[in-house]
């Protein structure tokens, strides 16, 4: 890193036992970190000492959130010690790769409206199950100037200021929301062609795979709610695929099985052809049929999560925490 600009990180984390080791001393070179643990029973707050890093506990008496513990991480930066210029956030489960802070902090010194800067996050065990895989593949967008960036990324401190942070309220796409707003001011996201982060998703079975996807539903349809407008139409494309395949096209399929049993049947089939064209579009491989399986699939999940967030906003109900692992 450049010891001539002052960076911090700022880590969170439950119960990530070795992964928070591995996350933290990847953070060594940084000139403060501070780790916000969310009520750990591991003895996470104590490792995160005995690395160096400063430990705050999260309030656990109101409802956890990471936007909520991102926050409290940039209080802790502004209470004490010299302010810095950038910020690394980076998820208690994900390890930061050498030489992608420097790349990062290079551009944004040559764009100096740049918000935030994130590369290239892969998963650390993408064999280990398709579900693995598939994240290792999400997680591969373009580069370039983009709209929104994920958990880990490079940010500056006075962007961050100016729109007051995360939401602390959502319970998933709080990053997208912040990068809005963060346009919204004038500022721009940016990703770079470098390796940033490892990532252990850890997710074997199905029902960590739908978990995880019905809360991506979730932050679809709130964040569509929120700033589904134009000109920034805010995962309105991905609240409509979600209610298309995932609510709408099975309520007829049922009514139709009940009904005219024919119809339903092939109704039914859209989702087999659905699959394979998403797969033949991708190549067709072996890897390309299981991302297009996981992908129609996950879009009932989808629906399930775009369906509770409108349900519980009407009833005026607060979403609890979607965990996948």
């Amino acid at each position: 890193m450049d010891n001539t600009v002052y960076i911090a990180a700022i880590a969170i984390g439950r119960n990530e036992g070795k992964r928070l080791r591995t996350c933290l001393v990847s953070l060594g070179q940084a000139a403060r970190v501070i780790y916000v643990d969310s009520g750990s029973t591991d003895g996470s707050p104590a490792l995160a000492r005995e690395l160096g890093a400063e430990v705050v506990d999260l309030d656990m008496s109101q409802p956890f959130t990471a936007a909520r513990a991102r926050n409290t991480g940039l209080e802790a930066l502004r209470a004490a010690g010299t302010r810095p210029e950038f910020v690394i956030f980076i998820d208690g489960d994900c390890e930061l790769q050498p030489g992608f802070v420097a790349e990062a902090l290079a551009k944004m010194q040559a764009e100096p409206r740049a918000a935030v800067v994130c590369g290239r996050r892969r998963e650390r065990h993408p064999d280990a199950s398709v579900y693995n895989a598939q994240c290792d593949r999400e997680w591969d967008t373009p580069v370039g100037e983009a709209l929104a960036c994920g958990g880990d990324a490079l940010m500056r401190m006075a962007a961050l200021d100016e729109v007051g942070g995360y939401d602390p309220g959502l319970i998933a796409g709080e990053e997208p929301e912040m990068c809005v707003r963060l346009r919204g001011r004038g500022w721009s996201i940016w990703r770079i062609d470098a390796e940033m982060t490892l990532h252990d998703a850890a997710m074997t079975t199905f029902g960590q795979f739908w978990k995880r996807t019905r809360r991506a539903g979730h932050a679809f349809a709130e964040g569509a709610y929120m700033h589904g407008a134009a000109p920034e139409y805010h995962f309105v494309a991905e609240t409509k695929r979600a209610a298309a395949w995932g609510l709408a096209l099975p309520v007829v399929i049922v009514l139709l099985l009940l009904t005219a049993p024919a119809l339903g049947i092939l109704a039914l089939l859209l989702y087999p052809v659905q699959i394979a064209r998403l797969a033949r579009r991708a190549g067709g491989d072996r890897a390309a049929w299981q991302n297009a399986a996981l992908l129609t699939v996950g879009k009932l999940a989808e629906g399930q999560g775009v369906a509770e967030f409108h349900l519980r906003r009407l009833l005026g109900r607060r979403a609890g925490l979607i965990e996948y692992k």
